[in-house]
């Protein structure tokens, strides 16, 4: 247990270029401190001790704003930054290494029965504001853009973007971590086509007058 609470601060600093120092982290980091009280819910929960499970949980979500089912299995050097608005659901499962940002849901369409909210692979990205909606599986390193809503399963190793996600393969190179900010827009790609095409109807058809 000790092991886990060092690797949930030491995450921070291969993360967080703002990070200091462990006191820093431990004493202003919600991110943190979410993941900690998260640990405890989800003891009493598997205690079978569910009222208390779920009353940590609100008061995780009153103190940092970031709102974890104690039912929720999270692994080891999971980074929740800044994390205001987070939702987490009862079932999700999160693997190792993935990297959280404020506002994400991962959670359920409200039709599922059982196991109803995204597993989350080991290495994934979730940038600010994704929303991932149903039981399905992120893959391992994949990176869901700003924004987005992803309904369906994510291939490991691709990045989604869009509403809803659509899988985007950027010149065949590997999207670096944490910039999550030069993904690309493919509703905004498709605009400036359909931009182009116009252009050149115009042309054609001042050509053509007399």
């Amino acid at each position: 247990m000790f092991q886990t609470l060092l690797n949930d601060i030491d995450v921070v600093f291969d993360r967080d270029p703002a990070a200091r120092s462990r006191f820093e982290v431990v004493i202003t980091y919600s991110g943190v401190h979410a993941i900690w009280m998260h640990r405890l819910a989800h003891w009493f929960w598997k205690k079978k001790m569910r009222f208390f499970g779920r009353f940590l949980s609100q008061v995780n979500r009153f103190i940092t704003g970031i709102e974890i089912h104690p039912g929720a299995v999270i692994g080891q050097r999971v980074f929740i930054d800044h994390g205001m608005g987070v939702v987490i659901g009862e079932t999700c499962e999160i693997g190792n290494n993935v990297t959280i940002y404020q506002g994400v849901t991962l959670g359920g369409t409200g039709k599922e029965k059982g196991k109803r909210h995204p597993t989350v692979k080991d290495g994934a990205l979730l940038a600010s504001g994704a929303k991932v909606l149903g039981s399905f599986t992120i893959g391992e390193n994949a990176r869901i853009g700003a924004g987005s809503v992803v309904l369906k399963e994510v291939p490991p190793n691709s990045t989604v973007v869009g509403i809803p996600g659509r899988i985007i393969v950027q010149d065949g190179i590997k999207m670096e971590p944490f910039n999550h900010h030069q993904m690309p827009d493919p509703i905004a790609d498709k605009m400036k086509e359909l931009e182009e095409e116009i252009n050149e109807l115009k042309k054609l058809l001042k050509q053509k007058q007399p």
